[in-house]
């Protein structure tokens, strides 16, 4: 794919963006884990969240383009469970965006500005049913830290994660 890839910082009014990316990305990796009817109310969630979420925490958060276009996202901070690593909290593109290279593009920024913020490591949790995204973070340089979790969103319907993690040379 050519084009012109950028990533950026977030801002206060990328609330918008934020959440179409997020709700089309759940929307189309993520149906078949839940009941329509809580799906519906998390997409809606995944809509409207972001602008809250930049009002409180703006650092963290960044933006990949394709030749202008926003299409995913990076949310990251101090892990809240392991001293001293950084914690992805959430990675999200456009499915528009699936297969362009811009979610490659946007890993590599993070993982420089998770560095330069002078962390050495770095650790995700991911569904474990979620062959693509297993594969993406593989390609990405992490590896499967062996560490497994339940978490439910909601629902009452816990669902497995998986923990993958990237130390810096």
């Amino acid at each position: 794919m050519t084009g012109i890839f950028t990533v950026f910082p977030a801002s206060p009014g990328d609330g918008e963006t934020l959440g179409e990316i997020h709700a089309e990305s759940w929307k189309a990796a993520y149906a078949g884990f839940f009941s329509p009817d809580f799906f519906d109310q998390a997409v809606r969630h995944r809509r409207g969240k972001w602008h809250d979420v930049l009002a409180e925490t703006p650092a963290g958060l960044v933006l990949a383009a394709l030749d202008g276009r926003r299409l995913a996202f990076a949310h990251f901070g101090p892990s809240p469970s392991r001293a001293g690593a950084a914690e992805l909290r959430g990675f999200y593109g456009h499915p528009d965006g699936w297969g362009t290279g811009v979610a490659a593009a946007l890993m590599t920024d993070t993982l420089r500005r998770i560095r330069d913020d002078g962390f050495t490591r770095v650790h995700l949790w991911t569904l474990r049913d979620t062959p693509r995204a297993r594969r993406f973070y593989a390609k990405s340089g992490f590896t499967e830290s062996g560490a497994a979790r339940t978490h439910d969103y909601g629902d009452g319907n816990p669902v497995e994660q998986v923990e993958y993690e990237l130390s810096f040379p």
